[in-house]
């Protein structure tokens, strides 16, 4: 025991902790809060809507009616024998019309009009050109008189008349009813296509009475009975291998090639 009369335990004990007399602040309530923010979300909903709308507003105007991404240009691809300048004004396509107002499809049905086009196809080239990309058709045979003839195609088409010579590779056609309903016809065009390239440049002429009757002239003079529009692949393979082996001088020259039944090709 010390001297003041207290023990050291008395001495280390804790003294209660005094109590704060001052107000107290009462904590915020939580509903008070979510009701705070959910009007204020309210009050900006309205500007926001606004701001969508002016946006919706602006790109419709830019896609619609700007003269930003209007048409400033057409341009004509794959034309060789079609003026370009022809083409763009078929397809009817004015400089100055909101790109996305151009209609593609009603301009491809105008070029494919043309006579000289096999297929045509109408694209939006962003952000101001028309892109009309043309494959025009390729002549086969040529047939009329002289002075009036025309151009047909492997499908039989007759797209275009020519006062002069043919171009290089036409092969002249003599059948009473050229076209893509003429069973005569359409059996030449096949013997021809079926032809490899540099057997079909030695061709000169053909002919053909029915689709069971065509015959090729080549530039010698050489006839080749064809027969029908049957087997045409082993015909023109049996033709080539014949004009092989006589260029080779392997066989003698004749005045006649039946390849009309290709298994067993006949000269005279």
């Amino acid at each position: 025991m010390s001297r003041t009369g207290s023990t050291t335990r008395d001495r280390g004990a804790r003294r209660p902790a005094a109590r704060r007399t001052g107000p107290v602040t009462p904590l915020p309530d939580r509903r008070a809060r979510r009701e705070a923010r959910s009007a204020r979300a309210r009050r900006r909903r309205p500007v926001q809507i606004a701001a969508v709308l002016l946006g919706l507003g602006l790109a419709a105007w830019l896609l619609w009616g700007s003269p930003v991404l209007a048409v400033r240009s057409v341009r004509v691809d794959g034309a060789t024998m079609l003026d370009a300048d022809q083409v763009r004004e078929i397809a009817g396509i004015a400089e100055g019309t909101p790109l996305l107002r151009v209609d593609v499809a009603a301009a491809r049905d105008r070029v494919a009009r043309l006579p000289q086009v096999d297929s045509v196809e109408v694209t939006r080239g962003w952000p101001s050109t028309v892109v009309i990309t043309v494959r025009e058709r390729r002549a086969v045979v040529v047939v009329g008189r002289p002075g009036d003839r025309s151009l047909v195609d492997a499908s039989g088409v007759l797209f275009d008349t020519v006062t002069g010579d043919p171009p290089a590779g036409v092969i002249p056609l003599d059948v009473s009813h050229p076209g893509s309903h003429d069973p005569a016809t359409m059996a030449a065009l096949g013997a021809i296509v079926a032809l490899p390239r540099d057997v079909r440049d030695q061709v000169s002429a053909a002919s053909a009475t029915s689709a069971e009757d065509v015959t090729l002239t080549l530039q010698d003079g050489t006839l080749v009975r064809w027969g029908t529009s049957d087997d045409t692949r082993d015909k023109a393979a049996a033709l080539a291998a014949v004009l092989g082996q006589i260029e080779a001088e392997g066989l003698d020259p004749a005045d006649t090639i039946d390849v009309s039944t290709p298994d067993a090709v006949v000269l005279r």
